[in-house]
């Protein structure tokens, strides 16, 4: 038993959906529910525990990368070597020190 679960209980039918996901009960039935229904019984089975599997992530935009993100190549832009963070001093002015 890791200790993550140690502390952790999983829902059960009856009690409120605090998030909304598909979750699978006991017996492997999934369901997608949103946050305010009630962890339904199964059918054939009762009242069981319900295990969240997947998180229902809506990010409310139109399915584009941040263009932030994008990598992009920096070969066209000669003056982009000396923006870098880390870049290094060129040899001449390593010389022009000693």
């Amino acid at each position: 038993m890791s200790s993550r679960n140690h502390h952790e209980m999983n829902p059960i039918s009856g009690e409120p959906v605090e998030v909304e996901g598909v979750y699978r009960n006991e017996w492997g039935r999934e369901e997608k529910l949103d946050r305010g229904d009630v962890f339904p019984a199964d059918p054939t089975q009762g009242t069981t525990e319900w295990e969240l599997v997947e998180i229902e992530f809506n990010n409310h935009h139109k399915g584009h990368t941040d263009p932030r993100l994008v990598p992009h190549d920096d070969d066209d832009d000669p003056e982009a070597h000396m923006q870098h963070p880390r870049r290094h001093e060129s040899s001449s002015k390593t010389q022009d020190k000693q």
